[in-house]
C-alpha cells in the first residue's frame, strides 16, 4: 500500500520524514537526500499565495527539471544540507522552533542556509528512526517514484516520506476527489480532460482549490517530470485539507494536493474475463457521478467478484439498467453492430470510455460498425450482445465472455473490443495534442 503524504501541518509546522540518515560532518540525524521540499515557498502556500517550487532531486537523477511550458512556476534546486536546515519534524503538541541567525538556540557551528525559514530541525521522538516504513517490505508489484504534497510544498522521490497527515479531512472523514492520468512514452494522456473532471468532483464536494486550474496542472506535469517515468500512472487528490478530526472542515482547514508517479510491473491483460452483478448498492447518483476517494462500495464490489471466481461485478441503477463496474464503464455490441453504453447521467463519467466513444467513429467510417449509442441498457440487452467490454484508464479495452451464466456472443474475444483496443493504444502513444501532454524531462 502507498503511504502517501506530506507530514502534518495543521497548525504552521514543517514536514519532516520519519526516515533520517546520518550527517557524519556534524553526526546528527538528518532526512536523507532524496527529499524534496519547498522552502519559503512552503510558507506562502499555506496562506493560498504559492510563490516558488523548490525541488531536490534524488540522488539517482541527474538532471535538472526545464520548464513544462506553463508559467505558472519556477523550479530552482536546493541542495540536500539546505532541504535538512528547513525541515523540522512534526508531531501533534509539538512546537514549531523558529529561530533567527542570533537565536542562541541554533546549535553552534551550524550555518544557515540562504534563503530558510530559520527552522531548526527537532529531535525524532523514540522508536520513530528504529521502525519507519520500508518499501522492501511491500510485496505489490508498484514502485513509487515522485510525490507532491501541498502541505511540505514539494516533491519528494524518497517512498517512506509519501506520507500524508492523519487529521487530513480525506484520511478521516472521506472528504476528498481524486483523478488519474496514464504516462506513455514521456506523455501524458488525456491530462486535460481528467482535471477538468477533479475540479468538477471538488466542486460537487464542497473542497476549494488549494491553486488555479494551470497552477496545478504544472504541478503534475512537473512531478511526472521529477520522477523520470517514462511509463505509468499518475495519480492525484485534492482534500479537504488537515487541521481537526471534527466533522467538518469549517474550522479553517486549508485544502491540500497531493499527487503521486506510479509505475506498475503488472503485465497489461487484454484476455477476456467474467463478470458477475454486484450485489453491493450501487453509489446514489450525487456521489456516483463525482470521483471521491469513498471507494468502499467499489472496493466490496470487486471483492464480491473475485470471491465467485470473477474479474468484476457489474451494477445495476435502481432501474434496473445496467449502469457501471467498480472503476470502469461497460459497452456491449448489440445483434444490430452497434457499440452501445448506458448514459452518464447516473454514473460516473468515464474519460477512456467517452475517448473510445470517439474513437469508434471512424470503425463507423469503415463499415465495421454501424453506430455508436448512448443509451439505457437492460440486463437482457446486454446479455444478448455480440460482444461486451470493460472501458477504463486501468483497463483500457477488456473483453468479458461471461455474465453470471449467460456467454456473451461466441464466449471469445470479438472483433470489435479487440479493433477498440488497437485505436485507443494508439491514440495513447501518437493521438493529438488535444489528449497527449509532453513531459520535460
Amino acid at each position: 500500500m502507498a503511504y502517501l503524504s506530506s507530514l502534518p501541518k495543521p497548525i504552521s509546522q514543517n514536514p519532516f520524514t520519519p526516515q533520517t540518515t546520518t550527517d557524519h560532518s556534524h553526526g546528527s540525524k538528518v532526512v536523507p537526500c532524496r527529499t524534496l521540499v519547498l522552502g519559503s515557498g512552503f510558507w506562502n502556500s499555506q496562506h493560498g499565495s504559492f510563490r516558488k517550487l523548490k525541488i531536490v532531486k534524488s540522488s539517482t537523477q541527474n538532471e535538472a527539471l526545464v520548464d513544462s511550458g506553463v508559467k505558472a512556476f519556477d523550479v530552482p534546486l536546493l541542495t540536500c544540507s539546505e532541504v535538512r536546515r528547513s525541515l523540522v519534524f512534526w508531531t501533534r503538541g509539538m512546537a514549531t522552533r523558529e529561530c533567527t541567525q542570533e537565536d542562541s538556540n541554533f546549535p553552534p557551528g551550524k550555518e544557515r542556509a540562504s534563503g530558510s525559514p530559520g527552522l531548526q530541525p527537532l529531535e525524532l521522538p523514540l522508536g520513530v528512526e528504529k521502525s519507519p516504513y520500508k518499501l522492501e517490505n511491500h510485496e505489490g508489484k508498484q514502485q513509487f517514484l515522485a510525490m507532491y504534497s501541498s502541505i511540505f510544498g514539494g516533491i519528494t522521490t524518497d517512498p517512506s516520506a509519501m506520507v500524508i497527515p492523519i487529521d487530513d479531512h480525506m484520511v478521516h472523514r472521506g472528504h476528498g476527489v481524486f483523478d488519474t492520468a496514464a504516462i506513455v512514452d514521456g506523455y501524458l494522456y488525456e491530462l486535460d480532460q481528467h482535471l477538468n473532471r477533479i475540479i468538477r468532483s471538488a466542486a460537487m464536494a464542497k473542497i476549494k482549490l488549494p491553486f488555479d486550474e494551470d497552477s496545478i496542472r504544472s504541478i503534475l506535469i512537473q512531478t511526472v517530470s521529477a520522477s523520470k517515468c517514462r511509463k505509468g500512472s499518475l495519480r492525484y487528490w485534492l482534500s479537504a485539507g488537515p487541521g481537526d478530526f471534527q466533522l467538518s472542515p469549517s474550522s479553517g482547514n486549508k485544502p491540500a494536493l497531493y499527487a503521486v508517479v506510479i509505475q506498475d510491473q503488472s503485465p497489461f491483460d487484454s484476455m477476456g474475463i467474467k463478470a458477475i452483478t454486484s450485489s453491493v448498492p450501487i453509489k446514489p447518483p450525487q456521489f456516483a457521478t463525482m470521483k471521491s476517494v469513498n471507494y468502499l462500495p467499489n472496493v466490496l464490489s470487486k471483492m464480491e467478484a473475485e470471491e465467485n471466481g470473477a474479474y468484476v461485478a457489474i451494477w445495476l441503477d435502481e432501474e434496473g439498467f445496467i449502469a457501471e463496474g467498480p472503476n470502469m464503464n461497460v459497452a456491449f455490441v448489440t445483434k444490430d453492430n452497434e457499440l452501445l453504453t448506458p448514459h452518464f447521467d447516473k454514473i460516473l463519467s468515464g474519460c477512456t470510455a467517452k475517448r473510445v466513444l470517439a474513437l469508434a467513429e471512424r470503425l463507423v467510417s469503415e463499415g465495421k460498425l454501424q453506430g455508436v449509442r448512448v443509451a439505457n441498457v437492460t440486463v437482457d440487452e446486454g446479455k444478448k450482445a455480440s460482444e461486451m467490454m470493460l472501458l477504463g484508464s486501468g483497463v483500457l479495452v477488456r473483453p468479458v465472455l461471461q455474465w453470471d451464466q449467460q456467454v456473451i456472443g461466441d464466449g471469445k474475444e470479438g472483433p470489435v473490443a479487440r479493433a477498440l483496443l488497437n485505436l485507443l493504444v494508439e491514440d495513447m502513444k501518437s493521438g493529438p495534442p488535444s489528449v497527449r501532454v509532453p513531459i520535460p524531462y
